[in-house]
């Protein structure tokens, strides 16, 4: 058999079709490459659009290719290769594979641009059957007439030519054998639209002549929205940085961000005013490089990596030029989404004025605390020189007076010339004595030496004291006198000595610069319900108003030196201050020819009551129901010594309730320490602030004489601060008691005194257990205070 006739017929393959099968291997392995683009990610909207396009253009060129390929092995005689029948593999099914996509629309027309073609992607697209457009309308019949107009002109300047409006501009350059693709508008048949991507392409003859265009279009209203969407992201974002830049470049402090390692990565412009460098100089140089101590500057940023932030770090910033700039260095790390540290952010803050500042406030101070001393120091002298001044008057005042007064009674008695020298010379006497007393009042005030027992008190019995007092000197004179009935009780908080001192002197003026036949009324009222106002009304002169701002300045006697009225021009300085330490406040109201109102107002107070039922005295109750009668002479006797009558009758109804207690009383410190020496009682309570001695003095006499030093002495004082309780303690009391008083507590040490007494505890013995065991009661003292 001859050779040729053994080879298969795959061998005999005419060139034209070995042309054909490596064209379509070619376009096969780029229409792979293609699709494993678009399925690769980070692939831009256009180059997308791009590969799209190609994929259409590379099918469209393969179908064309099958069709003269086809005919020309069609055409050979015998058939080098016979195709088997198919229908995959006829080039009508290829078109028809190619043409039926629903995913393209292709539109061919002829060389006048009527639609041959129009495929069933077109008609899915666009809305329109075939037979609705087939040779009757142009592509551009489809499309948007303004975009047609524009591109017409575009086209026009681009080639220099005139294009109409129509087919013709959008098959322009393909007429000349490029191969345009654009995008389009394309109207719907319900006259929707929607963007299209399209490419256009001549279809020739073998001749080359143009027989028409294909129109090959894809929907790109997708693409449009993700651009539209992906165009808003991008604006919120530069809306964001905007906004963060903007508050970044807004802030009063100079910013800046680093890495780990300390290298500037960002700075805002107050940075770069306070270094002196622009921003680009600044990004990427070393921190450390821009500040005076370049490695405490490097043990802040080591100081923030290890702790998370630091504060009012101090540093000093050198400028290009030289200038330092002292700033609070303030700095935080910050992280990425994946807290992943990132590096820190600091803010330094110019405190270059705040530090100068300081500086001066801390001269000020130095300053005022050098004046603060000085006018300590002047205070002291002058409390020392008026208290030595008091001393040495007194002296040979003492005597004045007491020669004067034996010459007064003398015998024979004086002549009336002698008598009226006398008397000038006791007029005198006694008034300077006045003058020496209140000066050292006013000096002590000054000094802060005064000391205040402020407790609840009687305002009423103070008020009828110093109306029984000032009765006489007001009768002499034919003034009327007008107190509240003796019956209201009116109780205040406040120290009783003083507040007898201030109405002595309110009633002395009112008496004094008043009216013969005059009057002067006091009144105590509520002013608020939480304080109570005393006033003293005359019907003197008055004061004008110039006098009334003048009225509490010292040795100002408002224009009655010239007066036959003696008055040292202290009396009242005295009285707004002791008012004032008592937590109280003094005003007046006059008008001249109509006499005048002083007023002070105290806080008020509440009685201290007796609960001695045994449902709201509880445990008090029951200690008090505990003692038993003793047999007669066997009773133990209690001295208090207390100068308040009201503290005097509650203590006096306390013991009252106490068979085997006596109680013996004393008003002041000199009388307790008489009544002690006689009676030999067998337990003393005591107040500190007492008239004439203290309670620290009248112990210490006491504890000096043996006939009283084994006597348990306990202070009771509405001094309550712990200082007091120690002082006390420390002075020699058995025990400090505080006011208000509290019934148990009373109770219980008058019961600790009887039973080691009972013991036959020497008295150092009996002071000393007493002392520790106050001592280490001072705290519950304090709270309960």
């Amino acid at each position: 058999m001859p050779e040729d006739q053994l080879e298969p017929p795959i061998r005999k393959l005419s060139v034209e079709l070995m042309m054909f099968g490596a064209t379509c291997a070619t376009l096969l392995v780029l229409l792979l490459v293609a699709f494993l683009a678009l399925k690769s990610e980070g692939q831009s909207p256009v180059d997308t659009l791009v590969i799209q396009v190609s994929v259409m253009g590379l099918l469209a060129l393969l179908g064309l290719l099958a069709i003269p390929v086809w005919r020309g092995l069609k055409s050979r005689p015998g058939g080098a290769f016979q195709l088997q029948e198919g229908p995959l593999l006829q080039a009508g099914a290829l078109q028809h594979a190619i043409f039926s996509s629903i995913n393209f629309s292709f539109i061919a027309t002829d060389a006048r641009g009527v639609i041959r073609i129009f495929n069933p992607g077109a008609e899915r697209m666009l809305g329109y059957d075939a037979k609705e457009v087939i040779d009757k309308i142009t592509p551009s019949g489809i499309s948007d007439p303004q975009e047609l107009v524009d591109r017409a002109q575009a086209l026009s300047i681009e080639w220099g030519s005139t294009i109409a409006p129509g087919f013709a501009a959008l098959v322009y350059k393909a007429s000349r054998g490029i191969e345009d693709i654009y995008e389009l508008t394309y109207i719907r048949k319900d006259g929707t639209r929607f963007p299209a991507i399209v490419s256009v392409t001549a279809l020739q003859s073998e001749e080359g002549d143009i027989i028409g265009y294909l129109l090959i279009g894809t929907d790109n209203t997708a693409r449009k929205q993700v651009e539209a969407e992906q165009a808003l992201l991008d604006q919120r974002l530069r809306d964001q940085q905007f906004y963060t830049r903007s508050l970044i470049e807004s802030n009063i402090d100079a910013l800046m961000t680093t890495d780990p390692s300390g290298i500037i990565s960002d700075v805002n412009q107050q940075m770069e005013a306070l270094t002196g460098c622009t921003r680009e100089a600044l990004i990427g140089a070393p921190c450390k490089n821009y500040f005076t101590d370049p490695e405490r500057a490097e043990e802040a940023i080591a100081r923030v990596l290890s702790e998370g932030k630091v504060t009012n770090y101090e540093l000093t910033v050198r400028a290009l030029d030289g200038k330092e700039t002292v700033v609070s260095y303030n700095a935080t790390t910050f992280y990425n989404r994946d807290r992943k540290l990132q590096g820190v952010f600091a803010a330094a803050r110019d405190i270059t004025e705040r530090k100068q500042f300081d500086h001066m406030l801390q001269q000020n101070n130095i300053e005022l605390d050098n004046a603060r001393a000085a006018a300590e120091k002047a205070n002291r002298a002058k409390s020392e020189f008026l208290s030595s001044m008091s001393h040495e008057l007194r002296t040979p005042l003492n005597a004045v007076l007491g020669f004067a007064q034996l010459m007064e009674s003398d015998t024979p008695p004086l002549n009336p010339s002698q008598k009226q020298s006398v008397n000038q010379i006791l007029k005198a006497g006694w008034y300077l004595l006045r003058l020496i007393n209140e000066i050292l009042d006013l000096a002590m005030i000054e000094s802060g030496r005064v000391t205040m027992s402020v407790e609840s008190m009687s305002m009423s019995e103070v008020l009828q004291d110093c109306h029984a007092m000032f009765e006489p000197q007001a009768q002499k004179f034919g003034i009327q006198m007008h107190f509240p009935p003796a019956g209201d009780v009116v109780l205040v908080h406040a120290d009783r000595i003083r507040v007898k001192q201030v109405m002595i002197n309110l009633l002395s003026n009112a008496i004094k610069y008043n009216r013969r036949e005059g009057s002067v009324t006091v009144t105590c009222e509520s002013v608020g319900g939480s304080r109570i106002r005393i006033g003293v009304r005359d019907t003197g002169v008055g004061l004008a108003a110039e006098q009334l701002a003048q009225l509490f300045q010292p040795f100002n006697r408002l224009g009655q030196q010239t007066s036959s009225e003696e008055g040292t021009g202290i009396g009242l300085v005295v009285t707004k201050q002791l008012v004032e330490l008592m937590g109280g406040s003094i005003g007046v109201e006059s008008s001249v020819g109509h006499g005048s109102l002083f007023w002070v107002e105290l806080d008020t107070s509440v009685a201290q009551q007796l609960p001695f039922e045994a449902e709201s005295l509880g445990t008090d109750g029951l200690a008090l129901a505990a003692v038993q009668p003793l047999p007669a002479g066997e009773q133990h006797v209690l001295l208090y010594v207390e100068d308040n009558p009201a503290n005097l009758m509650l203590v006096e109804q306390l013991i009252a309730r106490r068979s085997d207690i006596r109680l013996l009383t004393a008003t002041d410190g000199h009388m307790g320490i008489a009544v002690a020496r006689a009676a030999q009682p067998d337990i003393i309570l005591m107040d500190i602030h007492l008239p004439g001695i203290s309670g620290y003095g009248a112990l210490k006499v006491l504890r000096a004489d043996p006939a009283t030093a084994h006597i348990p002495v306990i202070a009771l004082s509405a001094n309550a601060m712990p200082s007091d309780i120690k002082r006390g303690i420390d002075i020699g009391f058995f025990r400090y008691l505080t006011k208000p008083i509290k019934v148990k507590e009373l109770m219980d040490t008058l019961d600790a005194v009887i039973e080691q007494s009972k013991d036959g505890l020497q008295p150092d013995e009996s002071a000393s257990a007493a002392r520790a065991s106050e001592r280490s009661a001072v705290p519950m003292k304090e709270n309960d205070a």
